[in-house]
């Protein structure tokens, strides 16, 4: 489902218009976003939690010459699903 698939599921779903859903939508992501960048997790009950988490520095192999190289560390933002999307998807 893209982003305008979405937005037209939930304007049919709440009787708004495709405009007022895809402002919805954008605060939504928007607020997500903000939150995580700030190092905080989002927690939708029933859905799952968007966190975020370091990745540590590692060495890996260039696959074109082989050389060895050192990619840093990271902040990588991470899903986890709760119980209940996990045994709809089921």
């Amino acid at each position: 489902m893209t982003k305008a698939e979405l937005v037209v599921a939930v304007a049919k779903a709440t009787g708004t218009t495709k405009a007022s859903a895809e402002r919805a939508l954008d605060a939504f992501l928007a607020a997500v976003r903000d939150s995580l960048r700030k190092g905080r997790r989002v927690t939708l009950a029933g859905f799952g939690t968007f966190a975020v988490a370091r990745r540590a520095a590692r060495d890996a192999k260039n696959p074109r010459t082989g050389k060895t190289m050192r990619i840093p560390a990271a902040r990588v933002p991470r899903f986890k699903p709760s119980k209940a999307l996990k045994s709809v998807v089921r």
